[in-house]
């Protein structure tokens, strides 16, 4: 009985070993066909390297090829670093994605350190060599639909550009036929400008987020504008208009003395050989300035006793296609370079404690709305009705003797005036009874014609003020109309441009 417990004993140890080296073998193959290496045996189309599925055939692309020697690349170089020490490792391939580390920072600000939050998380980045160099920058910008007020000239915006945020005072421009970059007091509707500021060195097509207050507790849309980088540019002139108005103090036949235009002789020197231009059309070239006290009386005579007072400070000679009148008015158009301010404040909202807002400067609305100070009223700059008055000319007086020499179609057929009532106007008409009757009945006709008539006047004027009404009620709702139908256009406008610059870039 012990000897058959014995072979039964055997042979459940043979049947064990077998099942093991049968469970051994389907992993070996299992990892041999996941790896790939099936040794050929699986035919062209199989799950080998090359088209017949062997290893030492060639793969069937060139795509194939370059994919797998990247793999081989990228398996030698695992392992080759999997093998070096940490330290060494890190320097060669840097620190890996998830890894902790410990930054220092040096020169940091007192009240960072103070205020600091660790539940705000802070974003750490870096900047080029070049993004240190502060310089104009040139932006092309446009005002946020949703925003509700038009962004005026020289007044603060905070702009988001990359990693930074600071506040500055943009000046706006157009672009005219000329190139020429004029200033414009306010940014346009549904249309793209020009913005210039002063600011660090930013690369070209880079984003512009432009904002006029960060405070959270704004009911309004808080993006004022956005924009986009389109140049640096040291040499850029922004020119505005100068309309200068000065007036003749003296005048010859093609040679007049202005005054009030300039205030002293330096200004005068920067317009030599400008165009002047009168209210009457005649046209003029600046020539040159006239000393303060000389005399204007011409042709070098020296100052006498009782002679009018001389040149007033800034006054210039003039000379002209045509005579001047002493009330004519001169003016002079000329541009005028706008300096865009270096005014640079970065946003140090860090700096602040948790719930605290930053406050930048101001714009002059908001000076004037906080402390009640009232917008002044320049008084050349409101609009009054024209009024021209009437020139009467003097009468042409031509000499007795000079009409004796006239032959008669040229002499004046103009009569004297009557001292005397002609004899038509001194007789009294006496009219006889049937005279009377007929002028009586002619008078009331006339009466109730004139009264039919100033009903038939009132009763127009009253037709004429209904269509009025309605001709205003019309013309407001086809206003209306159109100013949608404009912002529609301009919306697709400003959308065809932006796809057009897509395309381009």
């Amino acid at each position: 009985g012990e000897e058959d417990g014995e072979e039964d004993g055997e042979e459940d140890g043979e049947e064990d070993e077998e099942a093991e080296r049968r469970r051994l073998e389907k992993i070996a193959k299992k990892e041999e066909f996941l790896s790939g290496n099936t040794g050929g045996k699986k035919g062209k189309g199989g799950f080998g390297r090359g088209a017949g599925g062997n290893d030492d055939e060639e793969p069937a692309s060139y795509y194939d090829l370059i994919k797998d020697q990247m793999s081989d690349q990228l398996a030698k170089t695992r392992r080759e670093l999997d093998a070096m020490p940490e330290s060494t490792r890190t320097a060669l391939e840097g620190h890996r994605p998830g890894a902790y580390l410990r930054l220092i920072l040096k020169r940091v600000p007192r009240h960072w350190v103070i205020n600091f939050d660790p539940g705000r998380p802070l974003l750490v980045g870096g900047l080029l060599p070049s993004e240190d160099t502060m310089g104009y920058q040139q932006l092309r910008l446009k005002k946020h639909r949703w925003h509700r007020k038009i962004l005026k000239n020289k007044d603060p915006l905070v702009f988001s550009i990359g990693w930074r945020r600071f506040q500055c005072c943009p000046v706006y421009s157009m672009q005219d036929a000329n190139s020429r970059h004029r200033m414009i007091k306010y940014t346009p509707e549904h249309m793209h400008c020009h913005a210039t500021i002063y600011a660090p060195m930013i690369p070209q097509n880079t984003g512009v987020v432009c904002f006029q207050s960060l405070s959270n507790k704004l009911a309004t849309f808080r993006i004022a504008a956005t924009a986009v980088v389109l140049e640096v540019d040291h040499s850029i002139k922004i020119m505005k208009k100068l309309k200068l108005v000065g007036h003749p103090s003296k005048v010859f036949k093609n040679t007049a003395f202005i005054s009030g235009m300039f205030n002293s002789p330096l200004e005068i020197a920067k317009f030599e050989g400008a165009a002047l231009r009168t209210v009457s059309g005649i046209r003029g070239v600046v020539k040159k300035s006239v000393k303060a006290g000389t005399s204007l009386r011409g042709g070098g005579a020296e100052k006498e006793k009782g002679a009018p007072k001389g040149a007033d400070e800034g006054t210039f000679r003039a000379s002209f296609e045509d005579k001047l009148l002493l009330s004519d008015i001169v003016f002079l158009r000329a541009w005028v370079r706008v300096d865009v301010s270096k005014y640079y404040n970065p946003v140090t909202s860090l700096l602040l404690k948790n719930g605290e807002n930053w406050i930048g400067m101001k714009t002059v609305g908001q000076l004037r709305y906080e402390q009640n100070i009232p917008i002044p009223v320049n008084a050349d700059s409101i609009y009054k009705p024209i009024e021209r008055p009437t020139r009467v000319f003097n009468r042409l007086q031509i000499p007795k003797a000079l009409q004796a020499q006239l032959p008669f179609k040229s002499k004046p057929k103009i009569e004297a005036p009557r001292k005397r009532e002609t004899l038509e106007q001194r007789r009294a008409v006496v009219m006889e009874p049937e005279e009377k009757k007929l002028a009586t009945l002619v008078q009331q006709l006339n009466t109730i014609r004139n009264d039919k008539a100033g009903k038939q006047r009132d009763k127009a004027a009253a037709k004429r003020k209904a269509r009025a009404k309605d001709q205003a009620k019309e013309q407001a709702w086809r206003d209306a109309h159109q100013k949608d139908t404009r912002k529609k256009r301009y919306r697709e406008q400003g959308q065809a441009e932006k796809r057009k610059m897509m395309k381009s870039q």
